[in-house]
This record gives C-alpha cells, sequence and structure tokens, in this order.
C-alpha cells in the first residue's frame, strides 16, 4: 500500500494517479478543503483521509508531502514506524524515473508547461508516460520516454538523473533557501551535471550564461539571437497563434505553426523542439506533436464569456505574473484588465515585493489576497499581505468570501486574471456565481 501525506498537492496527486495506472493500491491523507487536483483522485476512488496519526499502518510504503516536516503528527508515527518505509515525493520519484529514458524540464517558471509540451511531442517517437506538477501523471507497463517536471525546491531535482534536460530560466526563487544568485546556480549546475545525453537551455537568461556546465555534457543554447544553437525567426505572434522558422546551429530545421499565444510559449515551445532535434525527430513529427498540446491545469486556462472572461494561472512569481498579465493583454486587448494575486511564501513576496508591484501595474485594477497556506511563513518571515498592498499602487484587500466576489462584480465587464499558485480558484467560483455565470 502506497500511503500519501499530502495526497491533494499536485505533485503528489499526479504521482498517486501514476500509482494507480500501475495497479498498486494508494490512499492517502489531506486537509478537508477541496484542492483542484483532488478530483482526479476521487474520480479514480482513491482514498482520501483527514490527517490522524492513526491512518499510519505497518508495512505502509509512505510518500511524504514537501510541506510536512519530520514533526507533523503523521510524518512522525510514520517514521517510528520500524515496518514503514519512508520517502519524500522527490526521493520516491527519482528512483521510480530511472527504469525509462526520462527527459526533465527544470527552470524557475514555465517548468510545467514546458514538461505537458514535451510529453505529447514525444508521443510522436514512442511511448511516452509523464508527470506533471499540475496534478497529472501517466504511465504503462511499456512506457519508453518519461517527461518529468524536476522542481528545484530545497534542490530535490538532484535526484533525478535524466537522458536530457530542458532548462527554461535560471532566476532566483525560493528565497527562504536559496542565499543569493550563485547559490540558486549552483543548484543547477548539481542538476545539468545529473544529465547523460545533452541540455537545452534559455539563451537570453543573464543567469543561465554564468552557469559552469559539465564539459562531458553537450548543451545546446535556444532563443531568437544570433548564436544561439536552436534560433527562432522569422517570428509571427498573432492573437489566435505563432509561427517561425528554426535555425539549428545555423541550419534550416523546419517551419512551425503552433496555436499558442504569448511569447513565453514560443520560448516553451523552442526548447521542446531542442529535445526533439536531439532524439531525430522530424520537423512534421515536432509540429504534430506539440499541436497535440492544450495546456495544462491552472496555466493560463481561459473561459470566454464575451463581456467577461476569466483566466486562470498558477503565476506566483513577479516574472511569472508579468507574462500573464501581458498575455491577457495581447489576447484581449480590448478588455478592462483586473488582476487577482494570492501570493505564496512571505518570504517570496519580501523578497520580490518591488518586482511584484511593478508586475500588478500592468493592469487596470489589483486586488490581493491574505496568505492560507500552511508553508507560507514557515521560515519565520513575519508579513501579511499588507506589506505587498502598500508597496501596489491602486491595490485592494480582497476577502475570499462572498463580500469579496461582490467587490468583483462591481469591476464587470472584465478580463478576471487569477493568479496563485494555492486555492484562489475559490473565489473565481464565488465570483461566477455572483455574475450569474456557469462554470
Amino acid at each position: 500500500m502506497y500511503y500519501f501525506i499530502g495526497i491533494k498537492g499536485t505533485g503528489m496527486a499526479a504521482l498517486a494517479c501514476l500509482l494507480d495506472d500501475l495497479g498498486y493500491p494508494v490512499s492517502g491523507s489531506d486537509l478537508p478543503t477541496h484542492f483542484f487536483p483532488e478530483d482526479e483522485l476521487r474520480r479514480r476512488n482513491i482514498p482520501i483521509l483527514e490527517f490522524d496519526p492513526e491512518n499510519i499502518k505497518d508495512n505502509m510504503d509512505v510518500i511524504i508531502g514537501n510541506a510536512f516536516l519530520d514533526d507533523f503528527p503523521e510524518v512522525a508515527a510514520a517514521r517510528a514506524n520500524k515496518t514503514c518505509r519512508c520517502l519524500r515525493y522527490h526521493e520516491f520519484v527519482g528512483q521510480f524515473i530511472r527504469r525509462f529514458r526520462t527527459i526533465a524540464a527544470a527552470g524557475s517558471h514555465g517548468k510545467t508547461t514546458t514538461t505537458g509540451m514535451l510529453s505529447c511531442m514525444m508521443r510522436q517517437a514512442g511511448n511516452t508516460g509523464w508527470l506533471i506538477g499540475d496534478g497529472e501523471g501517466k504511465v504503462t507497463p511499456d512506457t519508453e520516454y518519461f517527461c518529468l517536471e524536476a522542481d528545484e525546491f530545497r534542490r530535490h531535482f538532484l535526484q533525478y538523473y535524466p537522458e536530457y534536460a530542458v532548462i527554461t530560466n535560471v532566476e532566483i526563487d525560493h528565497v527562504d533557501y536559496f542565499k543569493d544568485d550563485a547559490d540558486y546556480r549552483s543548484a543547477y549546475e548539481e542538476f545539468a551535471g545529473n544529465v547523460a545525453k545533452g541540455i537545452v537551455i534559455y539563451g537570453e537568461d543573464e543567469q543561465a550564461r554564468l552557469l559552469k556546465l559539465p564539459e562531458d555534457v553537450p548543451h545546446y543554447w535556444y532563443g531568437e539571437a544570433d548564436g544561439d544553437d536552436i534560433q527562432a525567426v522569422n517570428v509571427e505572434e498573432r492573437r489566435d497563434g505563432m509561427s517561425f522558422d528554426v535555425l539549428f546551429q545555423g541550419k534550416p530545421f523546419g517551419h512551425f505553426d503552433l496555436p499558442f499565444v504569448g511569447h513565453h510559449l514560443l520560448l516553451n515551445s523552442l526548447g521542446c523542439i531542442g529535445v526533439g532535434i536531439l532524439e531525430e525527430m522530424t520537423p512534421e513529427q515536432i509540429q504534430e506533436g506539440l499541436c497535440s498540446f492544450h495546456g495544462r491545469k491552472r496555466r493560463f486556462v481561459v473561459e470566454d464569456y464575451g463581456d467577461n472572461v476569466f483566466i486562470d494561472d498558477y503565476a506566483h512569481h513577479p516574472t511569472e505574473v508579468k507574462v500573464t498579465i501581458e498575455a491577457a493583454r495581447k489576447r484581449f486587448p480590448d478588455h478592462k484588465l483586473v488582476a487577482i494575486l494570492k501570493p505564496h511564501r512571505a518570504s517570496r513576496v519580501k523578497y520580490f515585493a518591488d518586482q511584484f508591484a511593478s508586475a500588478l501595474s500592468l493592469a487596470d485594477r489589483i486586488y490581493l489576497i491574505e496568505f492560507g497556506a500552511v508553508d507560507d511563513k514557515q521560515d519565520g518571515t513575519d508579513i501579511d499581505i499588507q506589506y505587498l498592498i502598500d508597496r501596489s499602487e491602486g491595490s485592494v484587500l480582497l476577502p475570499e468570501t462572498e463580500e469579496g466576489a461582490r467587490m468583483l462584480a462591481k469591476e464587470a465587464p472584465a478580463c478576471y486574471v487569477f493568479m496563485s499558485s494555492k486555492d484562489i480558484y475559490v473565489t473565481e467560483e464565488l465570483l461566477k456565481k455572483e455574475l450569474g455565470l456557469k462554470s
């Protein structure tokens, strides 16, 4: 029996589904609050219990979510039981993927979307499984390729030894753990040393260019600059998609027409194309695979009700907030843009407060929601959302209640951009109800 402590977490839920696909008995525990990854767990009838040390039984394989420290009652009970085998999520995943040809996507931003794109593209090359941090995982007994989201959080991705890696950027995050840019880069340098066949890395990222990459692992830069190994040229971005040509080491490789909106998706696509080139896929195979990608859960998910548009995104870093608002502006230029942000981790908000304020200023109206996650102040950073409100001109505190929904409804008609790595979708549903919209 595999038992997950924190089974509703995005990566944890995905892994639970993956093990369920392979026929293993799976159960787990979490808070009674609804989180979107649990929907697939319930569809599969995977038992979800409330936290209780009595849930821990002899001979369980216990997989522990990252938000739960060793003094958490269930974790303590599992580690005290000598018949249980206990591993953190990333430790278990690192062991599990050794049987596959793994392609990992790492980076401060874009790794979930890039992993999703890779999983679609690689299906054109062979039987492909995946484990993505939006609550989805899949594998079959004959899986050859495995696409994995590799999270740098507390250097967890050092447990992974992929054949290929895409590194989308190296902009510092998790400032409660990493001391500075150099410390953050050192994690990626160690991770690069784990890669067997090739690293595909974004060339216009200043911190990436400072990396000391291993000499025995080939690396390829991607982007739009002359000198990038995988270069997009003749780029045309539209409200309904994009087109561009790709040069590989200065020579024409292929033309691509993709149904994606947003410059960040162009760059993510280029990283995937780089892996396809290294695996000797044809431009036609890569094109077909990428075109089958229809987005990830909570990654710029659009619901268009005409006068009112809802966009749900996982953005929780100022760069992601900026990119999300810019993409919304490009796609819906005639709408008033209302940004709603629920931050995660007080340390991140304190460190990046000015950058958050700058990114949010691109919206027409700004609403901010108080911290609410179990690990928001785990490192001792003791600020509340007022810290960011004071630095974001015109921003308003938004309660996660029906009153908050009425406040947002007064902005209608508008394009509402909901951004958080946590449960902001609760507020989104309250607003839909207030506006009389069907989900």
